[in-house]
């Protein structure tokens, strides 16, 4: 007699078993599903973490350099001496701003190069001449152009009263260097002196700019010449500037009449007693004023409480004056400005991707479109500080 032995499942089995297979499957796929948005969400991350690296090291690089002037001559020495390096504002050829602006999300940074285009001038310089006449002393090398001068070399001519301007050479000829002025009409209206510096310089603005179509922000570079600005990084949505100051006014280090400097710890020297080159009192400048003793003593004041440590400079302080050279320059400068040497810079990047990105909020400057938070890429902000080392030399 045969046993009888089961072929098959019964239809409870069969509908059991999918059943549960389902049930298996669906908690495979609930586990995959944060996996997808995370490969998704990830690359995504890198892009943004690289472009945010792009634009705190584009900066650093000419944050560092600010200030660093003349290497040779008797104004040799870090910019801050004679002007002020760093602006909180835009200044160059085009869409420069007025006098005495602060701008917390733009910033002019100027240096010299290392460069073996310096000179000096022999006669008085006026913008609408638009020719300078230069000495080429024992320091410039034997090149076929006068001290390595060149055509469109962006060069700055300044002075020991805080007078400076930016222009591009057009042709060198000889002892004569044709010269564009690259600053508006009505900021280059100094007259420089005979024996103002002549050097290669470089100039570099940034700010954000938002696309009024795209509406995409973008951190952008300009060179102070007539060249069109550039972009540096796209999505940029945050750029603040912070300024941190020597509480210390600019003090005399030895006599103005000595024949090469510095002559102060900062700032530019104040003229020697009964000569008066700018619209403030015989002997005195923007930096300098005589006391009741007939000394030339600090016309800026002590900030903070007195001791070394810097202190944070505000937009009053930066717009209030003392100006430099005198307050009738269409060119002046607060000379605070003389007084910082760090700069905190906090930069904020998003996601390209609106996808990635959730409702406007603290995460995220301009709200996107997604819903999940497992597919969101919140903004990322960095923030640094920058200590020109030209701008503290005497600290």
């Amino acid at each position: 007699m045969r046993s009888r032995t089961p072929h098959g499942f019964s239809l409870l089995e069969v509908t059991t078993a999918m059943g549960i297979m389902m049930i298996v499957t669906a908690g495979v796929f609930s586990l995959m599903h944060p996996a997808h948005d995370a490969f998704a969400a990830q690359p995504e991350v890198a892009d943004l973490q690289q472009r945010l690296r792009v634009a705190a090291d584009t900066l650093s690089r000419d944050l560092i350099m600010a200030g660093a002037g003349a290497p040779l001559g008797t104004q040799a020495g870090p910019l801050v001496s004679s002007f002020a390096p760093v602006l909180p504002f835009r200044q160059g050829a085009t869409n420069d701003d007025p006098p005495g602006t602060f701008a917390t999300d733009r910033i002019t940074l100027i240096f010299v190069p290392s460069t073996a285009a310096q000179t000096r001038l022999t006669t008085d310089f006026t913008p609408a001449s638009l020719t300078l006449q230069v000495a080429a002393g024992s320091s410039c090398p034997p090149y076929v152009n006068l001290c390595a001068f060149v055509e469109d070399m962006p060069v700055l001519v300044y002075d020991d009263q805080g007078n400076y301007d930016l222009f591009t050479i057009t042709s060198v000829i000889d002892g004569l260097m044709q010269l564009t002025v690259n600053t508006p009409a009505d900021a280059a209206n100094a007259t420089f002196p005979a024996g103002a510096t002549v050097v290669e310089a470089a100039s570099h603005t940034y700010y954000v700019k938002t696309d009024a179509t795209t509406g995409i922000s973008r951190l952008m570079h300009y060179d102070g010449t007539r060249n069109a600005d550039v972009p540096v990084v796209d999505h940029l949505v945050g750029l603040a500037f912070e300024y941190f100051g020597e509480p210390v006014p600019p003090l005399l280090t030895k006599p103005v009449g000595e024949p090469a400097g510095p002559w102060t710890t900062y700032g530019p020297r104040p003229p020697a007693p009964g000569v008066k080159p700018t619209a403030y009192p015989a002997g005195e400048n923007c930096a300098f004023t005589i006391d009741g003793n007939g000394q030339q003593v600090p016309r800026l004041a002590v900030l903070g409480d007195g001791s070394p440590a810097l202190v944070p400079l505000t937009a009053v302080q930066l717009t209030d004056g003392p100006w430099c050279p005198d307050s009738s320059s269409a060119n002046r400068w607060d000379a605070d400005l003389l007084r910082i040497r760090t700069v905190a810079v906090t930069l904020r990047v998003e996601t390209a991707s609106a996808a990635l990105r959730g409702p406007a909020s603290a995460l995220f400057s301009n709200g996107g479109t997604s819903r999940g938070g497992s597919r969101w890429v919140p903004d990322q902000e960095l923030r640094l500080q920058m200590a020109p080392r030209n701008l503290n030399l005497g600290r």
